[in-house]
């Protein structure tokens, strides 16, 4: 397995991480025993970064990692770096209730996430969404302490602007930015990107197959689950649908030249734009996890590139990211 550092700061970790929200949550249902076998798979390849959200299903996929990393073998525990997202509030019927970044809630949800993770230390400790509400120097500092503390390694962000990376640096070294990127959502490239290289700041970036709409598997006749999210995402519905799947048309016929699957040359593409990114892959089956780590194998020359860009211009995508009342809590989109 290739390695790269997160920023000037953070830890060395895998090329490619694996994230474990839709072996819990927000894809429809997932099979148990699969999602183990995938995480063991996923240490067995030499991956080491594991991304979780103490609020993906409301604690399920902490206990779900906790579980996955007791049985693995002790060699392939010990490797595994934990990377945590906080600060989401649920309901207990699933919905959201906004984003919690005062102090004293930082140091609780890292107490309930240490317990349902059964370990000592998170590796990596990021809110999932700014606070809006309490600055972003208090958050930051509050995981300053636990670093401290000994609880917490490295502090990361997630979906935060170039001026908040700036205010959240001069508190404290922060080892990464997770964020969204892919051929499809490229808007990091204009501002965000820039100010996090200059601030010595990794990407680790989310999404870079789309929620699976560039992953060269999804269908324009799918029919989603009803607790799949992507069903009320602008992107996946009606033309939308339609024009983003002609994309992924043009990019396979460039992969199908080179003797690779369109999610290869999509994680590819991610891998190419710097060592200081480093891709998260949400594959909750260990043959689509085989075919993320075959991404690692692919080399894209000029010309490839060229063609990739051709085939997905930056702002080709139809429709946003999200929807607009999830949108409104991104500060990298302000």
């Amino acid at each position: 397995m290739q390695t790269r550092t997160l920023g000037t700061t953070g830890p060395q970790v895998s090329s490619l991480g694996l994230g474990a929200m839709g072996m819990s949550a927000l894809y429809g249902e997932a099979d148990r025993s699969e999602s183990i076998a995938t995480v063991h798979a996923a240490l067995d390849a030499g991956i080491t970064l594991l991304d979780t959200g103490d609020f993906y299903g409301m604690g399920h996929n902490e206990l779900l990692l906790n579980e996955a990393l007791r049985t693995a073998p002790a060699a392939l525990r010990e490797q595994a770096l934990i990377s945590v997202k906080f600060g989401a509030l649920r309901g207990p019927d699933g919905s959201w209730l906004g984003y919690d970044g005062r102090p004293a809630a930082v140091k609780n949800f890292a107490a309930y996430s240490l317990q349902r993770l059964g370990t000592d230390h998170i590796d990596i400790y990021r809110i999932a969404r700014l606070d809006h509400s309490v600055p972003v120097e208090e958050t930051v500092g509050a995981i300053a302490e636990l670093v401290e503390a000994g609880y917490v390694r490295h502090i990361g962000l997630s979906e935060v602007g170039a001026e908040s990376l700036r205010r959240a640096a001069a508190v404290a070294p922060i080892a990464d930015l997770q964020i969204e990127y892919s051929l499809i959502s490229r808007e990091i490239e204009r501002e965000i990107l820039p100010t996090a290289r200059e601030l010595g700041i990794g990407v680790t970036a989310y999404g870079v197959l789309s929620r699976g709409l560039i992953s060269g598997h999804f269908t324009r006749d799918r029919k989603l689950a009803a607790n799949d999210f992507r069903g009320m995402s602008p992107r996946f519905q009606g033309e939308n649908l339609g024009r983003n799947l002609d994309l992924v048309d043009a990019l396979r016929e460039i992969a199908e030249q080179k003797g690779v699957t369109v999610a290869q040359i999509a994680i590819a593409w991610v891998l190419s734009r710097g060592e200081d990114i480093v891709p998260l892959v949400g594959a909750r089956r260990r043959d689509r996890l085989a075919e993320a780590v075959g991404a690692l194998d692919v080399t894209l020359d000029g010309d490839d590139l060229a063609a990739i860009e051709a085939a997905v211009p930056a702002g080709a995508a139809a429709g946003a990211r999200y929807p607009e009342a999830q949108m409104a809590h991104l500060d990298s989109e302000k």
